[in-house]
Formats: C-alpha cells, sequence, structure tokens
C-alpha cells in the first residue's frame, strides 16, 4: 500500500499529537504529579516538538487546501 504525502503528513502529525499526551501521561503517573501540571506542561511540549521542524506537518500539507 503507497502512501501519499497527505496522508504521510497526517499521520506524522497525528504521532506529534499521540507524542505529547503520552508525555503528559508518564508525567502524570511516573512522577507522580498533580495531572493538571502535568496536562500544562504536555500543552508546552507540542509546540516545541513543532517549533523542531516547522516545515513538516503543515495543514496545507494534508487539509482542505492540499493540492
Amino acid at each position: 500500500m503507497k502512501l501519499t504525502k497527505k496522508h504521510k503528513a497526517a499521520i506524522k502529525s497525528y504521532l506529534r499529537a499521540v507524542a505529547a499526551s503520552g508525555i503528559a501521561c508518564i508525567l502524570a503517573i511516573a512522577a507522580d504529579m498533580h495531572p493538571a501540571y502535568a496536562t500544562l506542561l504536555a500543552a508546552a511540549v507540542a509546540p516545541i516538538i513543532k517549533a523542531i521542524d516547522p516545515n513538516s506537518g503543515l495543514e496545507v500539507d494534508y487539509g482542505v487546501n492540499a493540492k
């Protein structure tokens, strides 16, 4: 099964979101942190992950306006 660039961009964006939520879960459970604080830290991690590679996962790659 071949994946188009649209599919690859959507999968990459999804995996980025899963990584951010995984960080929140790990912080809340393993570090015995209050869930609200873990959620705040995870909310800060998602933009940092996106900033590392700003050209990947742009919505124009897979959204309604995709070519």
